[in-house]
């Protein structure tokens, strides 16, 4: 079976590595790179073409929005979820008018965020 390739963007270290656990302890995804900014983000998803992205909202050098936009002018089939701990509408239509297709809230269950990555990587970009 092949394993869902994900991508962390977030500039927490000690978040990433928590995120990075998490997704690893799953049979069916295992993390192929980590950026701790936009441009990083950007620069590692052309790198890696992972399956999933995992945007982080704020971040430095470029936000999660301008990065998930950019990558999905480059790479229109690309699967970004946005993750943050703020659960603003003014972050979540910014992140799902870049073209994310879920908002996950950073304090949510393992299961939630598994259970995220799975419907974004099944999904379909037309």
């Amino acid at each position: 079976m092949m394993k869902t390739r994900v991508l962390i963007a977030d500039d927490h270290q000690v978040y990433r590595n928590v995120l990075k656990e998490v997704i690893n302890r799953q049979t069916d995804m295992e993390v192929v790179g980590e950026a701790e900014d936009g441009l990083n983000a950007i620069a590692l998803t052309r790198k890696l073409l992972p399956d999933v992205v995992l945007m982080d909202v704020k971040m430095p050098l470029m936000d999660g929005a301008e990065a998930t936009s950019r990558i999905l002018a480059e790479m229109p089939g690309m699967k970004i979820l946005a993750l943050s701990i703020y659960a603003t509408d003014e972050f979540m239509t910014n992140m799902m008018q870049a073209g994310a297709l879920g908002y996950i809230l950073k304090g949510c269950e393992s299961d939630e965020l598994s259970g995220a990555i799975r419907s974004a990587a099944g999904s379909r970009r037309t």
